[in-house]
């Protein structure tokens, strides 16, 4: 199936739908978010309840996106949730790296991106991502992966749990798989540690459409069920300094995860993306020893 279906067919339908789909979360996302902003009344520098604010961007070739940021919210201290569709052809270069445009440069996609950072250090970040993207090929990939300042051993089980009720409604082995896919992709191999404590990962999901496509959106749906719960075990605990500093030596690994080795980061630059965006999953501050 080529990028370049003509419109009214199959083709064209199901990509609407994905693309539906995803920004139909995205606002939900962001209500949820700010319902927690207006919760937490642990709030010592007096913010005001932090709102998303939307911008959109247009992609020289074809499509664009809309950016949702909210930033020094009493919780969060940015969030970001973004929705992006494009479509056009893959350098020459770029294009062997893409399943199914090897041949054929041409392509579409849609998806879904989001990236947490708390105030509080005892708040977990978190990453998020859905995707359906059409070359030669089509398939569906995402994840969800947890990256906490101060892990603990009762919020990880309860996190893979839920995780894997998700999976293994739509496959026997999905949940094993996708985890070991996740551990060993999430991993900043320079320092020979993993970035937070896992999640489920998964890219080139196809051969059955409907199929597929209900697994991302249960992954999509897992994030509305799962993070707010974490944030409100934790979102009312003190902290200090010490958690601060902390907290700033660990978004740094994150940062250099993301600029050294996320696919995702890369696709959206090589594709002409917009890089404000693309980078907007770096935290606001970070810190190295």
């Amino acid at each position: 199936m080529s990028a370049r279906t003509p419109a009214g067919t199959q083709a064209e339908a199901r990509k609407a739908a994905a693309r539906e789909r995803f920004e139909g979360l995205r606002d939900r996302i962001c209500a949820s978010l700010e319902a927690l902003e207006d919760e937490v009344a642990l709030n010592p520098a007096a913010l005001p309840a932090g709102r998303f604010e939307r911008k959109a961007w247009l992609r020289e070739g074809g499509g664009g996106g809309i950016m949702g940021l909210l930033t020094e919210g009493r919780l969060f201290e940015k969030a970001g949730v973004n929705v992006s569709t494009v479509w056009g052809q893959f350098q020459p270069q770029f294009a062997k790296e893409i399943h199914g445009a090897g041949e054929d440069p041409s392509f579409w996609a849609s998806g879904l991106s989001l990236v947490i950072h708390p105030r509080n250090p005892r708040v977990p970040p978190i990453h998020m991502n859905t995707r359906h993207i059409v070359t030669a090929k089509s398939w569906f990939g995402g994840g969800i992966d947890l990256n906490p300042i101060y892990p603990l051993e009762a919020d990880t089980a309860w996190f893979h749990a839920r995780l894997q009720a998700v999976c293994d409604a739509h496959g026997p082995d999905h949940y094993e798989r996708y985890k070991a896919w996740c551990d060993e992709y999430f991993f900043n191999r320079h320092r020979g540690e993993p970035r937070g404590v896992g999640g489920i990962f998964y890219d080139h999901l196809e051969g059955d459409w409907e199929r597929d496509f209900a697994f991302t959106q249960a992954v999509g749906e897992a994030f509305l069920e799962i993070y707010p719960a974490l944030v409100r075990r934790h979102m009312e605990r003190p902290w200090g300094e010490e958690e601060r500093r902390h907290q700033l030596f660990r978004r740094g690994r994150y940062v250099e995860f993301n600029l050294l080795y996320d696919r995702g980061t890369r696709f959206g630059l090589m594709t002409g993306g917009n890089p404000e965006a693309i980078l907007m999953s770096l935290p606001p501050l970070a810190a190295w020893p």
